[in-house]
């Protein structure tokens, strides 16, 4: 199995660590994504520009590693993003490389438009990475960024020996993706807890390193008591929960 975590700004992954890590121990390919670097955090005061980007890309792949995934960063503008179909189309052209087969991401009436935008173009790329000509368009004369390369092989893809551009062409992913949104009281769509009690530890971590990093005014116990709370309502120890954009949740064999 393939999941990718779109999010907006490092620390937003917090509400899926657990759950990630736990697939990720299971052997699953995991995908952490964000659309911007999160550059105009206010805790970063004067600080230039390419100091903050480059601690933001280092938060990521900290938490990547802890978790153990792959991860990307776009640039798409810190509290700038549209929601528009340029956007999500970046984004179509890495599910047509990575491939995923289930996408966590944020829900649709949070209060911070990046967070919103973000679960828009992350629905929206679902059906654009399924059009071939899509993914490999060449809009309004120029040419497309090149494909993600996630092989780690410089010598992956086919470059145009005139022109020098990134020729290489992707292959539609057609195959269903299951889409996972935080949870929000007022969706419409059924609840789903994972069960983290086996990476509790992990998420507490990752949590606590950005909450050391910017100062936050929320303890370790807060944390925990937050997940125990969704494991109450589970019957389990621990959980995080999501809103699964489905009409039904699928048939089980037994009833509890």
């Amino acid at each position: 199995m393939r999941i990718m975590a779109v999010f907006a700004h490092p620390d937003d992954e917090i509400g899926c660590a657990g759950t990630l890590t736990k697939h990720a121990a299971r052997g699953d390919e995991i995908m952490l994504v964000w659309t911007t670097l999160g550059e105009l955090a206010s805790q970063f005061g004067d600080t230039s520009h390419e100091e903050v980007t480059r601690i933001r890309r280092e938060h990521g792949a900290w938490v990547a590693d802890k978790i153990g995934a792959q991860y990307h960063f776009f640039d798409m503008g810190d509290s700038r993003m549209t929601g528009g179909r340029d956007e999500a189309l970046q984004l179509a052209r890495l599910y047509a490389t990575f491939r995923p087969n289930a996408v966590i991401t944020w829900s649709d009436d949070h209060p911070h438009p990046d967070h919103r935008m973000t679960a828009k173009i992350a629905f929206d790329a679902i059906t654009l990475a399924r059009i071939p000509k899509i993914v490999n368009e060449q809009g309004g004369g120029q040419a497309m960024p090149p494909a993600p390369d996630l092989s780690g092989d410089g010598a992956v893809g086919s470059v145009d020996v005139k022109s020098g551009e990134d020729v290489r062409r992707l292959s539609a992913w057609r195959d269903p993706i299951r889409f996972y949104q935080y949870y929000a009281p007022a969706s419409p769509y059924p609840e789903v807890f994972v069960d983290i009690s086996d990476t509790l530890e992990t998420a507490a971590a990752i949590a606590s390193y950005y909450r050391d990093f910017y100062k936050w005014q929320w303890t370790d116990e807060l944390f925990r008591e937050g997940r125990a709370g969704a494991g109450r309502l589970a019957g389990v120890r621990y959980a995080e929960r999501f809103n699964l954009r489905a009409s039904h949740l699928r048939a089980r064999d037994y009833l509890d």
